[in-house]
């Protein structure tokens, strides 16, 4: 279940944006400060172009679902996102894999069908093979390879998309 971030998750969404597989596969690598996270958050949990979004697995915060640059009286609808799921926990339960399943099937469905997203965009690093994969059965295509420096790494970033008639439908649609 996705439901909005409120001051109360500012605490656990730093803790698992620090987990280290979290930060192993982000832009930003470095372990954020309390005091770097709340200067987010107060620009993020005003921001109309934003939702943060907790996702909730068996009643337990089990990841974070970031949706930003939100064009949504524009033509066509865009946006671009980002999830990091709570890798220790979900890891030591035995549950990765569906919960990953289930957050991207919620994400999709929540740009689509709530926020009415004709396009969703995103990064992925291209060394993060096993999300580029999870992408492709998602139907994202892939853009052509972009080269950054962040936090002390070379990095090769690959804009991702996908369009809403693209989209894999919801199996009570089909």
């Amino acid at each position: 279940m996705l439901r909005q971030a409120t001051d109360d998750d500012v605490d656990t969404i730093r803790a698992l944006r620090n987990q280290q597989a979290n930060r192993d596969v982000s832009l930003t690598a470095h372990e954020i400060s309390a005091a770097e996270h709340a200067a987010w958050w107060s620009k993020a949990s005003v921001d109309p172009a934003r939702r943060v979004l907790i996702y909730d697995r068996d009643g337990r915060t089990a990841g974070v679902v970031n949706f930003f640059d939100l064009e949504l009286d524009a033509t066509p609808r865009t946006g671009a996102w980002g999830f990091f799921l709570d890798s220790e926990g979900l890891a030591e339960r035995g549950e990765t894999l569906p919960a990953w399943i289930e957050v991207m099937k919620e994400a999709v469905g929540y740009a689509f069908d709530t926020l009415g997203l004709d396009e969703l965009t995103g990064e992925v690093l291209e060394h993060n093979t096993v999300v580029r994969q999870m992408n492709r059965r998602f139907r994202f295509t892939e853009g052509e390879p972009e080269y950054r420096y962040a936090d002390g790494r070379d990095l090769v970033v690959l804009p991702i998309k996908l369009t809403k008639d693209n989209r894999r439908k919801p199996k009570e649609n089909r």
